[in-house]
């Protein structure tokens, strides 16, 4: 026998969470909804991090947030201020321990454990199986991701980096500034930076974070943040208290956002990583946001997106810039940062930006690399259309 629902959402991670919760405040708490994932998520596996102005409907799990962020690259080594921005940072174990909260205060929605077995379509939706058992949904959400295969007419990096918590016996870190990037570190022929966020005075997630095609040894990972910590922030003492390693793909490659009629993916597996950095979590805000108030108004949550889209472009240049070594990463990163005000690069990130902002970002960096990136980019996507391939549409 298989259980019916409205909605089956599958993977419990920030984004199947983040829609359960847009759904309810879309004013569809009348549906029956069931959340599927492998186990309860009881642990600090992942930081999320991002900037905005205002609040968030997430803002009371905020940990950390600040006005001001440090850069350090080619030439650059400034303290910046970003008010109306504020750079957040949300613990994963915060995130999950309230949702959970606020999972078992919705009557309709049922949580399930369990290894997820397969999704496909059945004669009255999709159907979801989860060890021996069934689940019919008029529409399923997934997040389960799987990359891209690699295509070379399309661009793959990945963003890898291992952090550790770590505590010092006296004040360290400037505790009202995030370092955004710190390029101080030897590169070894890939883009290598460091990143702090800092809990207070003593205490700070220190990150190792890389733009390569392929990831390190474990004990690489370990050697960089050693290298980062002793010899560019001069800590002689300090003690680990936690460990975070993650991936996150970079790549303009399209991910299937429909991969049956009654199956949507989402988050990253929807493609709602921006290409070019890594960030996710407001992608994946936005994203649920509009499922919901489509499902609302409409009855089914697939939203209309515009057919070309310039930012989406720049990222695919800007990965070609790093991909083919056109130039170095802390020359490009401090391009923007130095010529720029630190507000426009992030309204820029954020795809925020109008025509005249978008030049104003284009004509600070280094053009003859752009412009022979830009090239490549456009007989990539003639390749693509000769060959008959699907455009690179993300979610």
């Amino acid at each position: 026998m298989s259980d019916s629902y409205d909605y089956i959402i599958a993977g419990g991670g920030a984004a199947g969470l983040s829609l359960a919760y847009h759904l309810v405040q879309a004013g569809l708490g009348d549906k029956r909804i069931l959340l599927l994932d492998r186990a309860p998520k009881t642990t600090n596996d992942r930081t999320w991090c991002f900037w905005e102005v205002g609040e968030n409907p997430f803002e009371a799990m905020v940990f950390r947030k600040w006005n001001q962020i440090w850069f350090h690259g080619e030439g650059i080594s400034r303290r910046l201020q970003i008010a109306p921005y504020a750079y957040k940072m949300i613990r994963g174990l915060d995130f999950y321990t309230f949702m959970n909260r606020w999972l078992k205060q919705q009557p309709n929605i049922s949580v399930q454990y369990g290894e997820i077995t397969h999704i496909q379509e059945g004669e009255r939706g999709a159907v979801v199986g989860l060890e021996g058992q069934t689940f019919t949904g008029r529409w399923v959400f997934s997040s389960l991701y799987a990359p891209p295969p690699k295509n070379p007419r399309y661009h793959h990096l990945l963003q890898h980096f291992k952090g550790w918590v770590v505590q010092t016996p006296l004040a360290t870190f400037d505790a009202e500034a995030a370092t955004f990037m710190d390029f101080r570190v030897a590169q070894q022929g890939s883009v290598r930076f460091g990143y702090v966020l800092p809990f207070d005075a003593r205490t700070a997630l220190v990150e190792y974070t890389l733009f390569s095609p392929e990831l390190l040894s474990p004990e690489a990972y370990d050697a960089g943040l050693r290298e980062y910590l002793e010899g560019v922030l001069g800590l002689g003492n300090y003690r680990i208290l936690e460990t975070e390693f993650g991936i996150i793909p970079m790549t303009d490659a399209p991910f299937i956002r429909r991969p049956s009629p009654h199956v949507m993916n989402i988050g990253m597996a929807g493609g709602r990583t921006k290409a070019s950095t890594g960030y996710t979590f407001q992608r994946i805000q936005q994203q649920s946001r509009r499922i919901a108030e489509a499902l609302a108004q409409t009855g089914q949550p697939f939203y209309p997106e515009p057919a070309f889209r310039r930012h989406a472009l720049m990222d695919s240049v800007l990965l070609n810039v790093l991909e083919k070594q056109r130039s170095s990463g802390p020359k490009v990163f401090a391009d923007l940062f130095r010529r720029n005000p630190p507000q426009r690069v992030l309204r820029f990130l954020d795809e925020e930006t109008g025509w005249l902002e978008d030049l104003q970002i284009m004509a600070s960096v280094d053009i003859p690399a752009f412009a022979k990136a830009a090239l490549d980019v456009l007989n990539m996507r003639l390749q693509r259309a000769r060959l008959g391939e699907m455009p690179a549409k993300r979610g």
